[in-house]
């Protein structure tokens, strides 16, 4: 059998991940087998082994492109704009974030099991990426806010970036975080990820 091109590899490994995206949009992290992935593809589940080899490592696939196309979406906002306020440079980083909400609702609920389930080689891929938004973040800063120190700045990636983590449960919680809230005698205000980003950035700056 002729050995796939990379085009091929490349394709296949997008159509699991389109999948594996599909099902996580109306079920829960536990509830999504490679079973369910390779029905909604175009080969066998044992196929699936042949690009990953867990479940987890679909996911940080998927983790992965999110945080590339995000990626893009910052270096089109430093590309685009020669001066922002704070107040311009929060509410266009908090659209980009708004639109990934995949990516933050992964980093909140399964990032661990995720990553501890991933091979070596997967998670230095991710962490290459991962650690790329970083920059251009950063890039973003020395650009639009001068008088930042770079330890100001690295404050605040350092700051910013495990925020990032906690913004998904406040923004959708479960009907049974809000059975508890009412019991407990919270009042919740329904918050949504552009607000929360945005506020967060400008108290940050």
């Amino acid at each position: 059998m002729a050995r796939a091109s990379r085009e091929q590899v490349s394709h296949r490994r997008d159509e699991i991940i389109d999948a594996c995206d599909e099902l996580y949009k109306t079920h829960e992290f536990k509830e999504i087998t490679l079973k369910s992935i390779a029905e909604r593809t175009s080969f066998s589940r044992p196929s699936i082994y042949n690009y990953f080899q867990t479940i987890e490592e679909i996911f940080l696939g998927l983790l992965q492109r999110e945080y590339g196309e995000w990626i893009k979406d910052i270096v089109s906002l430093y590309e685009n704009n020669e001066r922002m306020t704070a107040e311009e440079f929060a509410c266009a980083l908090a659209h980009t974030l708004e639109k990934r909400e995949t990516l933050l609702k992964i980093q909140s609920m399964n990032l661990y099991g995720i990553e501890e389930n991933s091979r070596l080689e997967k998670l230095i891929e991710f962490k290459r990426v991962f650690f790329s938004s970083m920059d251009k973040i950063g890039a973003c800063l020395e650009k639009f806010f001068p008088d930042m120190s770079g330890g100001e700045i690295e404050g605040f990636i350092m700051t910013f970036f495990p925020f990032l983590y906690g913004i998904y449960p406040y923004a959708s919680p479960t009907e049974k975080m809000f059975e508890a809230m009412e019991a407990a005698g919270i009042e919740y205000k329904k918050n949504s990820i552009y607000n929360l980003v945005y506020q967060g950035i400008i108290r940050m700056l």
